[in-house]
């Protein structure tokens, strides 16, 4: 730490960490006065120290009195930079230890529980519910942090994040910003938009060495020509570079341009992979392997994953489970998996190093575009930020392999180991984030005037990016719509948020989700009976719904034959086309089909699965919300029951088995079928009964009694 002086706090967590001296970029940051508040975008590589910058910034903070925000753009960032931050925990600050919390879900909260924390860790759309909430302990927030700020570039998640630090900038000026991010080209004009110092370093503290095969020549950064002779099979070129860097205890990465390939690769690695592991390696790969199998999901993903995992091999997408997601990225941290077969979605998520990178492709799926496409630079340099692991590699490798794309090796190269990562741009622009946006901030802020909206819009990085003429037009356009549906009013020249409108905001759903919701409900005739089809198809086609699963050409018919079958609980008249896979498998789950039909007949993955159970249960929630507030109160014993069946994924008459705690579907099933069908019912069983009912058993058995007998105290 020669050239900058640390002491105090600062420097007890240096030594609690067991540093004795700083990286270069932690260095300069300290320099550039990071630790007396001054606002700041550091822009180095992965791995080199970005974390500790922050945990340095948050400790003068809190020396202030003052509490520190930490946001990223995905909750598996969160939870694992909630894990590095609570060693600041162990700290005393003035009399205290400080208190470090997360917090990822519930859009629909204030997060009063937060206000005792001191470190909040968050995700960028958690804090910008916040803001709509007016949570008032954020006026104590003295430094605010933004993780990977560079997907301010990215289209779903970059307009959250623009509005967001736009607001923070305008109603807390006095607070600390520092903005973290691996290098980008426009870093200059971005720090300029935010207001900070800009702290830019290429170190790293492991070497890194990109290069492009092809015909059996690497051609790396380094100026070196490497002949590399493969298996010389097909397909197999991606896998021949992986393994052959495992030798000595390296760890490789492929990244595939699709799910299904990301899991051939990782089948074709198996063998290679297991002939160089020792008895000891394939001991705890078989380890591992058997815990997937115990923990994770019913489906043939699983045990294919499981097949893959005992060769000391797996595959690392979204169509995983996050029991099975979080079993194989542990066992890639621990070492015991070798070679590791993903989606780029791994490059924006946890950390998980690697000594060889082997980008198998840069063709990438668009879905706006409809095919494929090559990856940006951008993403290309994100993807090799993962080679060179610090505590044990001294270099890292990226390496393309040439030949799907149909450039050659040197275009290539030129393009995207010499090349220079995009200018961020901002996303703002489309009319979704407008709209969206528009009604959050006439909601917060009731009786704006339009210069007043005028003027936060024009502090964005959109307004620097375009022209104001173009940015008022498209808040004319949201305006007009917000009006026309009745979500805003306007009362000489000031803007507020109908009820409608606020409560819009505050469910955190597009406004289109919204006035999809209340027109349906609101021409539904009232009538005894069940609406469930209905809901779901309401629910899986508002634009807030995700992943909207297209149907296959052998689905149709039996879509047809769920559509006429449940006919008379839609609430307007449907055909097969109108439906989705989405639609199917969320009826299937709430029909208590399990990962084995959803997977093997259905086609939908236990990850794809998690995300549309969890979106279901948000709109559920947001849509009996509606119902409210139109006054539908025949609706509403219906919804709430719905929300409940999607958690849990159960027939509505589990719901009351389902509320126990440590009781699941498959659980709350047994009992059922028991004849145990009510909570009185198990109350009254003796314990005796209760384990010996399949799924149940002695342990379970004593903690049901256990939490009864509590409850009936209570």
């Amino acid at each position: 730490m020669a050239d900058v002086t640390i002491d105090g706090t600062v420097n007890a967590l240096l030594e609690n960490l067991g540093y004795t001296s700083l990286y270069p970029p932690q260095e300069k940051a300290v320099a550039s006065g990071i630790l007396e508040g001054k606002n700041m975008l550091v822009t180095t590589p992965t791995a080199s120290g970005k974390t500790l910058i922050a945990m340095m910034a948050i400790l003068k903070t809190l020396e202030r009195g003052q509490k520190a925000a930490y946001m990223t753009p995905l909750r598996a960032l969160a939870s694992e930079k909630y894990e590095d931050l609570k060693v600041l925990e162990t700290m005393t600050i003035g009399a205290k230890k400080p208190k470090v919390v997360v917090a990822t879900g519930d859009y629909d909260s204030s997060g009063r529980g937060l206000a005792t924390a001191d470190v909040i860790v968050l995700t960028n759309e958690k804090m910008d519910t916040l803001f709509r909430h007016g949570a008032e302990w954020l006026g104590e927030i003295g430094l605010f942090i933004s993780d990977e700020i560079h997907l301010i570039g990215d289209r779903e998640r970059g307009p959250t994040l623009e509005m967001m630090l736009t607001k923070v900038r305008r109603h807390y000026p006095a607070s600390q910003i520092v903005a973290l991010s691996a290098t980008v080209a426009n870093s200059d004009e971005l720090a300029g938009w935010l207001g900070c110092e800009l702290v830019e370093s290429s170190w790293r503290p492991t070497k890194l060495v990109e290069g492009v095969y092809e015909h059996g020549t690497i051609k790396l950064s380094d100026g070196k020509k490497v002949q590399f002779q493969g298996s010389g099979m097909p397909g197999m070129t991606a896998v021949d570079l992986a393994i052959d860097s495992i030798a000595g205890g390296g760890q490789s990465l492929i990244f595939a341009e699709t799910r299904k390939r990301a899991a051939s690769l990782a089948a074709k690695a198996a063998e290679g992979t297991y002939s160089r592991l020792d008895s000891s390696a394939r001991q705890e790969a078989a380890g591992i392997s058997a815990s997937i199998l115990e923990k994770g999901e019913d489906s043939e993903i699983t045990r294919s994953l499981a097949q893959a995992v005992s060769k000391g091999v797996a595959f690392h997408h979204a169509g995983l489970g996050p029991a099975s997601r979080k079993i194989v990225e542990d066992a890639f941290k621990k070492g015991v998996i070798k070679v590791l077969t993903a989606t780029p979605t791994l490059a924006a998520g946890v950390n998980l190093p690697a000594r060889r990178v082997v980008v198998a492709s840069i063709l990438r799926y668009d879905s706006d575009y409809g095919g494929s496409v090559p990856i940006s630079v951008l993403d290309y340099k994100q993807l090799c930020g993962r080679a060179g692991r610090p505590k044990y590699d001294t270099a890292g490798e990226a390496i393309i392999t040439a030949g799907e794309s149909g450039a050659s090796g040197e275009d290539l190269y030129d393009h995207y180991v010499l090349g220079t990562p995009e200018p961020l741009r901002s996303q703002l622009s489309t009319d979704r984030a407008i709209r969206f946006h528009l009604l959050a901030t006439i909601a917060s802020v009731p009786g704006l005037r339009r210069q007043e909206i005028d003027e936060l819009f024009s502090s964005t990085l959109l307004a620097q990016q375009a022209r104001s003429a173009s940015i008022s037009f498209k808040l004319d356009s949201a305006m007009e719509y917000l009006e026309q549906e009745e979500l805003v009013k306007s009362r000489n020249d000031r803007f507020l948020a109908t009820e409608f409108g606020k409560r819009t905001s505050l469910l955190y759903i597009d406004p289109v989700t919204a006035v999809e919701f209340r027109d349906a409900l609101a021409k539904t005739e009232r009538r005894a009976g069940k609406h469930t089809l209905g809901f779901l198809h309401l629910i899986t086609n508002s634009p807030d719904f995700y992943p909207k699963l297209s149907l296959r050409k052998k689905d149709y018919e039996e879509i047809s034959l769920m559509v006429q079958e449940s006919r008379d609980e839609l609430l307007y008249e449907i055909s097969e086309y109108d439906c989705s896979r989405s639609l199917w498998a969320l009826n299937e789950w709430l029909q208590e089909s399990g990962d084995k039909v959803l997977g093997d007949r259905l086609g939908v993955e236990p990850g794809d699965m998690h995300r549309i159970v969890e979106i279901s249960e948000w709109l559920s929630y947001s849509l009996y919300e509606v119902a409210k507030i139109i006054r539908r109160d025949d609706f509403l014993p219906e919804l709430y029951n719905l929300r409940a069946r999607i958690r849990y994924g159960v027939r509505e008459e589990l719901l009351p088995l389902v509320a126990l705690e440590g009781i699941g579907r498959v659980r709350a099933r047994a009992l059922f079928a028991a004849g145990l069908t009510d909570v009185s019912k198990v109350s009254k069983a003796p314990q005796a009964k209760l384990a010996a009912i399949s799924k149940i058993g002695p342990s379970v058995a004593k903690k049901l009694k256990d939490q009864l007998e509590k409850k009936r105290q209570e």
